[in-house]
């Protein structure tokens, strides 16, 4: 490519003050030590420009969040939570991501003790003291997407219950230090699992993490579960989630027939979920949002 051309990244700078160090150390990784791995396309690594955006989606994300958070409790319904969440979205110039997604009926998902993800808020679901319970948000702004997810406690629960959501973050942590420029997508995995299995908890393979920023689901599938040293190369630019799903007791889940969104830990036992977005820079990693 012409070094005083425009980069190929549409950043509109000359390709030698942008991504042409990026290129020349990829084109220094020997074929042979990829052997097994995959390198990551062009299209998901962000420009600064892409990174700008994904901040100002990700600000408003994280103040819906802090919204529920603060009005979260005990005999409040889903559906009141949601519509809080998604008023304050609209406000801000933003657009809830979720609704109409697929098909998916609400701006948010809340899901509640064996619940693992994808819960529909209702009238009907009524919090209730001892519940553990997952709020995951989405939000677009000016086609800029960032994605996070937090677990509450409400009111005074159980042992097990408040370990659970406690070692699901420090999985999610965990995860997230795994990460290094030049490194790999296993490496997050086997961070993950490790911590918890060691703990003696199960984690979630039919679902993971995946990266996010022009659109609400891009490459690459982020597993939870992996080995370390395998997988997508992992380079400055990519913006991915890391949202491990952490079960008492196995990792099976399935997904409710009627509604086809819901999923159910198999055995019915508690699952925990965190979830933050990542940006991979050159010297490590930085949240966008939490």
């Amino acid at each position: 490519m012409d070094r005083n051309g425009q980069c190929w990244c549409g950043s509109g700078k000359k390709y030698k003050k942008c991504h042409l160090s990026f290129d020349e150390k990829m084109d220094s990784i020997k074929l042979d030590e990829l052997k097994g791995h995959i390198l990551p396309p062009r299209s998901i690594i962000k420009t600064q420009t892409d990174i700008e955006g994904i901040k100002k989606s990700a600000k408003i994300n994280d103040a819906a969040l802090d919204l529920v958070a603060s009005r979260i409790k005990a005999g409040i319904d889903t559906e009141t939570l949601n519509q809080l969440a998604h008023d304050y979205i609209v406000e801000q110039g933003g657009i809830p991501a979720c609704l109409n997604y697929g098909g998916y009926p609400k701006s948010v998902c809340i899901s509640i003790n064996h619940v693992v993800c994808h819960g529909i808020p209702s009238k009907d679901t009524i919090l209730r003291e001892g519940d553990i319970v997952n709020v995951d948000i989405t939000t677009t702004l000016d086609g800029y997407y960032a994605d996070a997810s937090r677990m509450f406690m409400i009111g005074k629960v159980s042992e097990e219950a408040e370990k659970l959501v406690k070692v699901a973050r420090e999985c999610m942590e965990k995860g997230i230090a795994a990460i290094q420029p030049w490194g790999y997508l296993g490496d997050i995995g086997a961070a993950v699992e490790q911590h918890a299995h060691a703990n003696g908890y199960s984690v979630v393979v039919d679902l993971g993490g995946h990266g996010v920023g022009k659109k609400i689901h891009e490459e690459p599938f982020v597993p939870h579960v992996g080995k370390r040293g395998t997988g997508m190369l992992l380079v400055p630019g990519m913006v991915l989630t890391v949202e491990p799903m952490i079960n008492i007791g196995g990792y099976e889940v399935y997904t409710d027939s009627e509604d086809d969104w819901t999923v159910y830990t198999e055995d019915d036992s508690l699952s925990a979920q965190w979830e933050h977005t990542i940006l991979i820079t050159e010297t490590g990693v930085e949240i966008l949002a939490k």
